[in-house]
């Protein structure tokens, strides 16, 4: 290894030294070459030499010998370079075409330094300029000879925020000082090594993005306008909002005050249309409010478990005085198959089925609406079918349905009212809650709206209802040809129950010796004669005899007119009233013995004697709640401010008689209701009060207001135009006092 080392070492100096290398080796061959000779001719000549020719002759032939070898591997080692020298050269001729190769390449690349558009420029470690091409110099209004060698760099205005890459090259932005004004650069810098033997070189380079750079501040500023303008419009509509219904909640909350005193039928009708006007006006409102949050994005949906049979069994009940008013049916069929209990937005789904089934309400004058839920085709997922027998909708406007404002035609805005804004709102939801909504309609045909929504099960999910064990229990269902006839022997068929289907009363009475009936379900709709026969001919055949009537025949009836029937339902029916039915004992119906599942719910109990303290700035709605709570049986104390409010809430705790109830209108003078409550509350805290319940009364309904409500501790949140059934709901404590809505 030293040897090797010093053999390097050897042949290095000598390619660096060659003038002491050639010396040195003409003095060792002269050295040689002499001692030689002298030796040889020394040796001959001197006296003590015995000369032998013949011995003589041999080592001059041994030293021809020697000189022969020698020039033969002379010759061979001179071949040897030959072709070395050769290949050196062959070498040397490839260097000199990689050599031009990469001479042309390099003006290539210059040329193409040059030709950018893009600012170039190479600098030293100490930030002298050692390169810069044609927009360099361009840019900076300087010749090459100016910049080469000097430090120059551009008036920076402003900096950006720079960042570096994976592969260390910096990237960030300058807005600099140029000659045609400023303009902003995006830089790339990165190390570049140009020699093996010279020190790497900072190459950068920039790209004029001004009007990148421009564009993107105006995308900015117009996102900011955009938002700014979101946010004006959320308070002009909270602002509108809240200014429309103070006077709704007066003309409506009047109206029924003034429906409940003694009226001429002529003055009962106008106090209705005032009524309904109002109502139509609050759909209105609520619809746009609607629209706007999810224009804006904020509408937050709640994941919370609900059972989902009662959800559509009260939309049904609720939509049913509508479509009977229409002199239509109305019913709903939930899959047993169903889970009883599903994690979801329950008033989001609430309202888009609502939205669904009033619309197909509104399009329906002969036949009706059924609403049926269904396992859907993914797992976990659940349908929504609205089938209506309405109108139609004609293919090419079952698109342009969905979008806002538009309806299917014109002759239907003409006809039938409304914005537009309800399938629009609807389709926004769906989508929200991750499902879809899908049409099937023709015209005179009716329509279908599958909304399919994917609702996970609880916990503790249930089946939806336990069904009854059927099999073997014949069932006669007397019923015109309805949807809602249809939907109940569906229902029986599903729980094993031979069902028999009769839409003629005499042809009932026909069948009903042919077996033993389990039960016999007559619809009124034949009427009171037609009923009473059949129930009366069914005694002798049948187990159940049961009557469908809806709410307003089941308040007409007469106790002696359904004495042979020992069951009765009101539709639309409920699935676990059917099932009680079916399975009851047998026993005499009892007409004044109300059905709980079915029956029309009666209004809440009034809460007696509560001292209210009201805070209000209307007259009208302060006279309107004085009233409805006298009415009630409470005894309410008006204030018109916040700090009136808070004296008067002040000046009952000091006399030991403090109220039971605080109304707090939120938007009042002086004071407004939010301050109002935190000086309640902070006062409760300091001298460890009593804690006060607090209902705010709001014609606001965004999110946010109900949370500055709560954060203010108010317990509860009423929203103008006032329900009188969620008012007595508050009052008696049957909603929780943190969840009070109207």
């Amino acid at each position: 290894m030293v040897h090797l080392r010093l053999k390097t070492r050897i042949r290095r100096l000598a390619r660096r030294y060659p003038r002491i290398n050639f010396t040195i080796r003409s003095f060792l061959i002269f050295s040689a070459t002499f001692g030689g000779a002298y030796g040889f001719l020394a040796g001959t000549r001197s006296s003590a030499s015995t000369y032998d020719p013949h011995a003589f002759a041999i080592g001059a032939s041994f030293l021809f010998a020697l000189a022969c070898v020698a020039l033969a591997m002379l010759s061979m080692r001179m071949r040897w370079l030959r072709h070395k020298m050769r290949k050196i050269a062959a070498h040397n001729e490839a260097l000199i075409d990689r050599n031009w190769e990469l001479k042309e390449a390099e003006e290539r690349a210059r040329s193409l330094f040059e030709s950018q558009s893009d600012l170039i420029v190479l600098r030293d470690w100490q930030g002298r300029i050692t390169y810069a091409n044609e927009a360099f110099c361009a840019f900076t209004h300087k010749s090459r000879a100016e910049l080469l060698g000097s430090d120059f760099t551009l008036p920076v205005i402003e900096q950006g925020e720079a960042a570096t890459e994976t592969n260390g090259t910096r990237v960030h932005d300058q807005r600099v000082e140029s000659a045609t004004g400023p303009r902003w650069i995006a830089w790339r810098e990165s190390l570049v090594r140009p020699d093996a033997d010279r020190p790497a070189e900072l190459q950068c380079v920039g790209r004029d993005v001004t009007d990148r750079t421009e564009t993107e501040r105006a995308l900015g500023d117009a996102r900011d306008h955009a938002n700014a303008a979101n946010r004006a419009k959320s308070r002009f509509l909270a602002m509108a909002s809240h200014e429309i219904r103070t006077p709704l909640n007066g003309i409506i909350g009047m109206s029924g005050l003034l429906l409940d005193t003694p009226l001429t039928p002529e003055q009962a009708t106008y106090a209705k249309a005032v009524r309904t006007s109002g109502e139509s006006l609050l759909s209105l409102i609520e619809e746009l409010l609607d629209f706007s949050k999810i224009e804006a994005g904020k509408i937050d949906l709640e994941q919370r478990p609900f059972e989902l049979a009662p959800l559509i069994e009260e939309i049904t009940e609720l939509l049913a005085p509508r479509a009977q008013a229409r002199q239509i049916e109305i019913a709903c069929y939930i899959d047993e198959r169903l889970p009883r209990e599903v994690v979801g937005d329950a008033a989001r789904l609430r309202q888009v089925l609502l939205n669904l089934a009033g619309n197909a309400i509104k399009f329906t004058s002969v036949g009706g609406v059924a609403l049926i839920v269904e396992p859907g085709i993914w797992p976990g997922e659940i349908s929504f079918l609205v089938r209506d027998t309405g109108i139609g909708i004609a293919p090419e406007a079952q698109q342009r349905i969905f979008r806002e404002f538009e309806q299917a035609d014109d002759r239907i805005a003409r006809n039938y009212g409304g914005t537009g804004l309800g399938l629009s709102i609807s389709e926004r939801l769906v989508r929200r809650m991750g499902g879809r909504i899908a049409l099937q309609s023709a015209p005179g045909e009716g329509a279908t709206f599958e909304v399919s929504i994917p609702l996970k099960s609880s916990d503790t999910a249930m089946p939806v209802l336990a069904a009854p064990d059927m099999t073997g229990k014949p069932v006669m269902l007397v019923a015109p040809q309805t949807i809602e006839a249809s939907l109940v022997a569906r229902r029986l068929e599903r729980w094993g129950a031979p069902t028999c289907m009769v839409a003629d009363a005499s042809a009932a009475r026909a069948l009903l010796p042919e077996r033993n009936w389990h039960a016999v379900i007559v619809d009124h709709a034949f009427g009171a004669s037609d009923v009473q026969a059949l129930g009366e001919a069914a005694q002798h055949h049948a187990v159940h005899r049961i009557a469908m009537f809806t709410p307003a025949e089941r308040h007409d009836l007469q106790p002696a007119a359904m004495n042979a029937f020992n069951g009765y339902l009101v539709k639309p029916l409920r699935a676990a009233s059917l099932a009680a039915r079916l399975t009851a004992d047998t026993a005499p119906l009892v007409p004044d013995v109300e059905d709980e599942s079915n029956a029309v719910a009666a209004p809440a109990r009034a809460a007696k004697g509560l001292s209210i303290l009201v805070a209000e700035d209307n007259e009208i709605n302060a006279l309107l709640m004085r009233s409805l709570l006298t009415r009630l049986g409470h005894r309410p104390v008006i204030s018109v401010n916040g700090r009136e409010a808070f004296e008067s809430w002040l000046a009952a705790q000091t006399a030991g008689t403090p109220y039971d109830v605080v109304l707090m209108d939120v938007q009042m003078p002086e004071l407004d209701g939010i301050e109002a409550t935190r000086l309640i509350r902070a006062r409760e805290a300091d001298r460890s009060l009593t804690h006060t319940r607090i209902l705010a009364l709001t014609a606001n309904t965004l999110v946010e207001d109900r949370y500055a409500c709560f954060e203010a501790g108010m317990d509860g949140f009423l929203i103008k135009p006032l329900d009188r059934d969620k008012l007595i709901e508050a009052l008696d404590g049957l909603v929780p006092a943190s969840g009070v809505a109207a």
